[in-house]
């Protein structure tokens, strides 16, 4: 985009919007969460489902789009550009209409409803795909036919977010725990969509020295896990996550792998179930990638109490159940896909209640050493 005066006040004055968004923006809760069978360990919630826009992406969709105006990508005409499986783009498409810019998001058909209408109440255009691992080819395709942009947060969330500090996730939740019984957590567990969050929170307690672990439980259908375990980044996989947000069927390049500790494979139906069970001790709906979290915590927690452990755990609710009433919340959607979660729902309160974590909640799980 060639430089001009005119070009150079947008930017400023683009900023400045951005910024006095983030000024009325409060940080998001710190849910203690007290689990019978854990005594000692203390659990917390990072609720991330506050956010203007509804989840965790609100912050990824903020440093994308500020990335974007300071490096000269993102104009007074630009047209942005996302592959999204929708919370991205819902966040995405806010700042766009606040920036008045036009915004169009490449989902996969099977996106939720409720998802597809938030992003189209902001006043962005859906342009869908059949298979979801093309959206990324389409939205590249479409940024280049408007003359736009394509924010790519698959490429770009891990290095748009300053990871040092200036109050990314990180540093939130240390700040936060700061006058807890255990101020440093044994572990915080946060899966991958991007991988941003993840790595955020990696480096930023590899940065400061902290004796905290990082475990990124994956979903049943991603290729993350096996891409951490046989360190192989090119692996695929044919089909999509079935835990909307997070788990990809490539290794996206904002994963990186040298910050995770641990990570567990988690099967779709203990992610589902562990979203139902919280929303029922919360009053809450949480989705399902909350569930997800939440099988790492426990995987944690059930080692800590093997081991005798005392400490604290951490995750984050990524986004609000209400989503998912249609999907993940309707017994008849379930069924239709031939999803029977009962079983796994009688485990995760189970666990809840006695601190043991049944095999069948988790498909593998795999440590490494710190060098």
């Amino acid at each position: 985009m060639p430089y001009n005066s005119f070009f150079r006040e947008w930017r400023l004055a683009a900023i400045k919007i951005m910024d006095a968004d983030g000024q009325r923006s409060a940080d998001s809760h710190m849910i203690p969460l007290s689990l019978p069978g854990f005594p000692g360990i203390d659990i917390y919630l990072k609720d991330e489902s506050s956010h203007p826009t509804g989840s965790l992406k609100h912050r990824l969709a903020r440093s994308l789009i500020l990335y974007g105006i300071c490096n000269g990508l993102i104009g007074p005409r630009t047209v942005l550009v996302e592959a999204s499986s929708g919370s991205t783009a819902v966040s995405e498409a806010y700042f766009a209409r606040m920036l008045g810019l036009k915004f169009i998001a490449v989902l996969p058909r099977t996106t939720s409803m409720s998802k597809i209408e938030a992003i189209r109440s902001q006043g962005a255009s859906c342009h869908f795909v059949e298979e979801p691992a093309k959206v990324y080819e389409e939205a590249d395709r479409l940024a280049q036919c408007e003359n736009g942009h394509y924010l790519d947060q698959f490429t770009f969330a891990e290095r748009a977010t300053d990871w040092r500090g200036n109050n990314n996730i990180a540093e939130s939740i240390f700040q936060q725990l700061s006058l807890e019984r255990h101020s440093i957590p044994k572990w915080i567990s946060m899966s991958a969509g991007t991988g941003g969050t993840s790595a955020t929170i990696g480096r930023y307690i590899f940065y400061k020295g902290i004796d905290t672990r990082l475990c990124v439980p994956d979903p049943e259908h991603s290729v993350f896990y096996a891409g951490w375990t046989q360190d192989n980044i090119e692996v695929t996989c044919s089909r999509g996550s079935g835990i909307e947000g997070i788990g990809r069927p490539r290794v996206e390049k904002s994963f990186v792998p040298g910050v995770i500790d641990a990570m567990i494979k988690v099967p779709d139906t203990a992610s589902i179930a562990a979203s139902r069970v919280l929303s029922r001790v919360l009053s809450r709906r949480v989705g399902a990638s909350t569930g997800t979290n939440l099988m790492g915590v426990l995987w944690a927690a059930a080692a800590m109490r093997k081991a005798r452990e005392q400490g604290s755990l951490v995750t984050l609710i990524c986004d609000s159940g209400e989503r998912y009433v249609d999907t993940y919340f309707s017994d008849s959607w379930l069924c239709l896909q031939g999803i029977d979660i009962k079983s796994a729902i009688e485990m995760v309160e189970h666990a809840f209640a006695y601190g043991e974590l049944a095999p069948d909640l988790v498909l593998d799980q795999t440590m490494r050493a710190r060098s």
